[in-house]
């Protein structure tokens, strides 16, 4: 048997002292993910995160300030291993993959409404909004940067390419199929965002066009 601590954490019944604060952090976004992505964020409750993680709502107070910044930092970690960046040394092949995943957590997971819902929120909610680009948007934007960049050092991109806007192109335009709910999210169009953006949208030069002018 165990008691919460005073705090939050939770305190071994014989005295044995305080678990370590990640191991509590760990518990609580464990919690948070699994209700997100099995039922979404409707349910979602200090209260019941509480009963979930064994963690008082003290504690949880004290380290996420809304149920948009808990849900947001939940998310994140629920699906963090899915939508890890493999680095096979085929940036097309990479890039197929993890907008599949994405796009699959979004199309078939409550995630997706999740998602949607937060981002929603946060254009009229000036502390979700800074929690959304903290606990979730800034840490994706980096992991693709970082191996579009692997990408463009090894001479797979050119150099002049500016990788964050390649991030916008890419996930930005799934996020807005899913706020602009004009076109479904699709398989196709995974393969077309990547196709469209490695090989470019121009026709290839004609033998005489490439011909210096006389």
């Amino acid at each position: 048997m165990t008691k919460q601590a005073e705090g939050g954490d939770e305190r071994p019944a014989r005295g044995r002292g305080r678990r370590p604060a990640d191991e509590v952090r760990a518990d609580v976004l464990r919690a948070v993910g699994e209700v997100l992505l099995s039922e979404g964020i409707a349910d979602l409750t200090f209260e019941r995160v509480a009963r979930l993680s064994g963690v008082s709502k003290t504690t949880l107070y004290k380290w996420w300030p809304s149920k948009g910044a808990l849900a947001l930092d939940g998310y994140f970690h629920a699906v963090e291993q899915s939508l890890a960046f493999e680095d096979t040394g085929d940036i097309r092949a990479d890039l197929m993959s993890q907008l599949r995943a994405f796009a699959r957590i979004l199309t078939r997971t409550p995630a997706g409404r999740v998602v949607t819902e937060l981002i929603g929120q946060s254009q009229t909610d000036d502390d979700l909004a800074s929690a959304f680009r903290s606990m979730y948007s800034s840490e994706r934007r980096r992991l693709a940067g970082e191996r579009l960049l692997r990408a463009q050092q090894q001479g797979q991109i050119r150099a002049e390419v500016n990788v964050q806007v390649l991030v916008d192109q890419l996930w930005g335009a799934v996020y807005h199929r899913m706020l602009v709910p004009d076109e479904p999210v699709t398989d196709d169009f995974v393969v077309a965002l990547v196709t469209n953006l490695i090989d470019g949208i121009t026709p290839p030069a004609s033998p005489s066009q490439d011909k210096p002018a006389p």
